[in-house]
């Protein structure tokens, strides 16, 4: 949130949470109005720039995947409306590959679910990269590889399945129900 005293003591900064979970909006939203927020929700890219095209929001929250294109399109309408929104995406199907393309668009963190309001707060408030992260010991395994490189064949395919598909020379099938699995872990 602002740190400028200038503003009046009612001021509350906005904040668009966009994401097609229902239920998960409803808790956030509130979670955040309590930290200080004045929260707007979409639940549909289309949503979200309607609600960002009538008033920038100075922060946003944006789920990756929702029906229709998704939050890195977001991500760069919203970072192209104004540059100074600070966006988090939030996903439950975190690839190496989709956050670099986040931060890359305009995202200024990248968590994965679940992440509660305080983890979402203290992203905002996150200015530089902490070069004190420990690396992790043991090489990625063969299934999140696997993942890996099929979410970045998606983003190159711009998320064309068919096209993905061949480029993987798998059949479109095999790749919708890998697409539907929750990543591997390490």
């Amino acid at each position: 949130m602002s740190e400028n005293n200038d503003e009046p003591l009612d001021y509350r900064p906005s904040l668009l949470l966009a994401d097609d979970d229902l239920v998960f909006c409803q808790v956030l939203s509130a979670a955040l109005t309590k930290r200080g927020f004045m929260v707007s929700v979409a639940h549909h890219v289309e949503a979200a720039l309607h609600l960002a095209t009538q008033d920038p929001p100075e922060y946003a929250v944006v789920d990756l995947k929702m029906p229709g294109p998704s939050g890195l399109v977001l991500v760069e309408k919203l970072t192209a409306l104004d540059s100074h929104t600070r966006i988090v995406v939030l996903t439950g199907y975190a690839s190496i590959a989709t956050a670099v393309e986040a931060i890359k668009l305009g995202a200024i963190h990248y968590l994965t679910k679940p992440a509660d309001a305080d983890e979402i707060v203290q992203a905002f408030r996150s200015t530089a990269g902490d070069p004190a992260m420990s690396v992790a010991d043991a090489p990625l395994s063969i299934d999140r590889l696997e993942w890996e490189h099929i979410q970045k064949v998606l983003l190159e395919c711009q998320s064309n399945i068919s096209a993905t598909a061949r480029r993987l020379g798998m059949h479109r099938r095999t790749l919708q129900r890998k697409l539907q699995k929750r990543p591997a872990h390490r």
